[in-house]
C-alpha cells in the first residue's frame, strides 16, 4: 500500500543533492570557493540593484527625431525616384511633417504619382506606409502614416534595447536588467555600476557613423551663408568651423565588423576599423576614384576627421584619427562595435542605490526570512507534533535549497521583492503540508489504519494542492508577463517556489513519512 518505487527515491535524492550542491557556493567565502575543484559549481546568485547597489535609468526614445530621420530619407528617395523617371521637379523639402515636391510640368503629374507610389510599402494589417496626396500648384505631399510610425517606433525600441544591452555588457556589468516600459521607454538597471554618468554617456550616444565625400563645389563662405546644394549638407567640424559634405553615404556604420582602440604612427590614440565585404568594396571604390580629394568621417552629424585620400584603401580596414584620449577612443570604439541607436534616448529618471543601502536590504530580508521560518517551525511542531512537524521542516529546507539552486543556475537576479517571494514560498510550501496532514487526520478519525490513512490522505489532498498552486502559478505568470522590474522579480521567485513546493510536498514529504512508518510500524499516528 505504501510503496516506495525506486524512481521516486532516486528523484527525491537527486533533487536534494541538486539543491545542496548549487546553493552551497552562495554561502561559502570567495577564498574557499576558489580552492574548490573546477568540476564543482562556482556560480553564485546574482543580487539585483536594490540589494547590490547600482544605477537605475529610465530612457525615453525621441520619436520626433525618428520621424524627422524617416522624412529626411524620404526626401532623398523622392529625389532619386523623380530623377530616374525622369520628371522635372523643384521645391523638394520637408514642410509641416510631410515631404513636399512641385512637379514643374502639369502633364507629368500622373507619371510622378505612379513613380512615387513605388516607394509606398505595406505595413502591418495591410496599411500603406505613406499617405500620398496632391496639393495646389502641382504639388505632391508624402507623409508617414501613424500606423507605420508606431510600427517603426516599436522596431526602433527593440533595436535600441539590444544595442544598449551590448554596450552595458561591454562595460563588464553583470546581469543588467533592460526592459521596455510602455511604447517608447526603456528601463535600465545596472547592479554594481556606481557611476550613472558613465552609464549615461555610453548609452546616450547615438554613435551613427558614416563616410561621406567633402563637397568642394561651393566656397566655405557661401556655404556658411546658406548657399547649400540640395544634395549636400553643412556639418560642424571638430577641427574647427564647418564643412560641406555630400548627403550620399559611401560607407555606413552598419558595414563595420570591428572597432578597437589603437595608436597611430605618432603614438597618438586612434580607432582601428574593419569593414564587411560590401563596405570594403565601396570604400575601396570611393578612395580609388577620389585620390587627392577629402572625405569626411561623420559621427552623430559631426565631422570628427576629414583627411585627404592619398591612395586607394582596398584592404577592408582603416583608422579614425582625431583629438582622442585613450578613454575617449576606447568608448567610441565600444559604441561603434555595438552599433548605432535607431533613435536618440533621453534620460527622464535617474537613481543611484548605494552598496550600504543594498546591504541593509539584504540584512532586513535575511531577518524577515529567519523570523518567518522560526514561526512556521513553531506552528508545525505545536500543531502536528515532532515527527510530522519535523518532516515538514526537512521538506521545507529542501524546498528552499531547490529554489535558490534553480535561481542560481538560471542566472536570475535576486531582488528585494524576490526575497518577499521566497518568504511567501515558505507559506505556500507549509500550506501544502497542512492540507496533507489534515486529510491524514480525517482518515485516521474515520477509523482507517495508519498505513491506509497516510496513503489516502496524500491521494485526496493532491487535487486540492494542485488546484491551489496552479491558480497561484497562473497569477505569477500574469505578473511576470505584464509587470516590470521588481514585479517581475517577485513573480519569477514565486513561480519557482510554487513548483518546488508542490514537488517537495507530494514527493519528498511522502517519502520521509513512508520511511518513518516502515521503520516505526506505529499503531497510531502521532499527528
Amino acid at each position: 500500500m505504501l510503496e516506495l518505487p525506486r524512481w521516486r527515491v532516486i528523484l527525491c535524492l537527486a533533487a536534494a543533492i541538486f539543491g545542496l550542491v548549487f546553493t552551497l557556493p552562495n554561502v561559502l567565502p570567495d577564498s574557499v570557493l576558489a580552492r574548490m575543484p573546477d568540476w564543482l559549481p562556482h556560480q553564485k546568485l546574482n543580487l539585483g540593484l536594490d540589494l547590490q547597489g547600482g544605477s537605475y535609468l529610465q530612457l525615453e526614445m525621441d520619436t520626433n527625431a525618428l520621424k524627422t530621420e524617416r522624412l529626411t530619407n524620404l526626401v532623398e528617395d523622392v529625389r532619386r525616384t523623380l530623377r530616374d523617371a525622369p520628371i522635372d521637379f523643384s521645391a523638394l523639402g520637408m514642410a509641416n511633417g510631410a515631404v513636399s515636391v512641385r512637379i514643374n510640368d502639369p502633364a507629368q503629374m500622373q507619371s510622378a504619382l505612379t513613380a512615387l507610389q513605388k516607394l509606398n510599402q505595406t505595413v502591418a494589417t495591410g496599411v500603406q506606409e505613406l499617405k500620398i496626396t496632391t496639393g495646389p500648384d502641382q504639388r505632391i505631399l508624402l507623409g508617414v502614416s501613424d500606423q507605420a510610425l508606431t510600427a517603426e517606433t516599436v522596431k526602433a525600441v527593440d533595436q535600441d534595447i539590444e544595442i544598449v544591452r551590448r554596450r552595458i555588457d561591454a562595460l563588464g556589468t553583470k546581469e543588467p536588467s533592460i526592459v521596455r516600459q510602455g511604447a517608447d521607454r526603456i528601463v535600465v538597471e545596472a547592479p554594481g555600476e556606481s557611476d550613472p554618468e558613465r552609464l549615461k554617456e555610453v548609452i546616450g550616444k547615438t554613435a551613427k557613423l558614416s563616410f561621406q565625400m567633402v563637397d568642394d563645389s561651393v566656397p566655405p563662405a557661401e556655404a556658411a551663408a546658406g548657399h547649400v546644394p540640395p544634395d549636400a549638407m553643412l556639418l560642424p567640424n571638430d577641427e574647427g568651423g564647418s564643412l560641406l559634405v555630400k548627403r550620399l553615404e559611401i560607407v555606413s556604420g552598419e558595414m563595420l565588423t570591428g572597432a578597437t582602440q589603437g595608436y597611430d604612427q605618432n603614438g597618438r590614440p586612434d580607432i582601428n576599423m574593419r569593414f564587411n565585404g560590401q563596405g570594403a568594396q565601396r570604400f575601396g571604390d570611393a578612395t580609388s576614384q577620389n585620390i587627392g580629394k577629402r572625405f569626411a568621417i561623420v559621427l552623430d552629424n559631426r565631422i570628427i576627421s576629414a583627411p585627404v585620400i592619398q591612395g586607394a584603401i582596398t584592404g577592408g580596414s582603416g583608422e579614425i584619427t582625431g583629438n582622442f584620449t585613450v578613454e575617449t577612443a576606447s568608448n567610441l570604439a565600444l559604441l561603434l562595435r555595438s552599433g548605432a541607436l535607431a533613435a536618440p534616448l533621453t534620460v527622464i529618471e535617474q537613481r543611484t542605490v548605494g552598496a550600504e543601502l543594498g546591504a541593509d536590504s539584504v540584512h532586513a530580508g535575511e531577518l524577515a526570512g529567519i523570523i518567518g521560518l522560526v514561526l512556521v517551525v513553531a506552528f508545525m511542531m505545536l500543531a502536528y507534533g515532532g515527527v510530522f512537524g519535523g518532516v515538514a521542516m526537512v521538506g521545507l529546507i529542501i524546498n528552499m535549497l531547490m529554489v535558490v539552486a534553480l535561481m542560481t543556475v538560471g542566472g536570475a537576479a535576486l531582488t528585494l521583492p524576490g526575497i518577499a517571494g521566497l518568504i511567501l514560498t515558505i507559506a505556500v510550501a507549509v500550506d501544502a503540508n497542512v492540507l496533507i496532514y489534515e486529510r491524514i487526520r480525517d482518515e485516521e478519525r474515520a477509523g482507517r489504519k495508519p498505513a491506509l490513512a497516510i496513503d489516502t490522505g496524500f491521494t485526496r489532498a493532491r487535487v486540492s494542492i494542485l488546484d491551489a498552486n496552479i491558480t497561484t502559478l497562473i497569477a505569477a505568470l500574469i505578473l511576470f508577463e505584464f509587470g516590470a522590474g521588481p514585479v517581475r522579480g517577485f513573480a519569477w521567485t514565486l513561480s519557482i517556489g510554487v513548483m518546488t513546493s508542490v514537488f517537495t510536498a507530494l514527493f519528498i514529504t511522502r517519502l520521509l513519512i513512508v520511511l518513518w512508518y516502515r521503520t516505526s510500524r506505529s499503531k497510531q499516528l502521532p499527528i
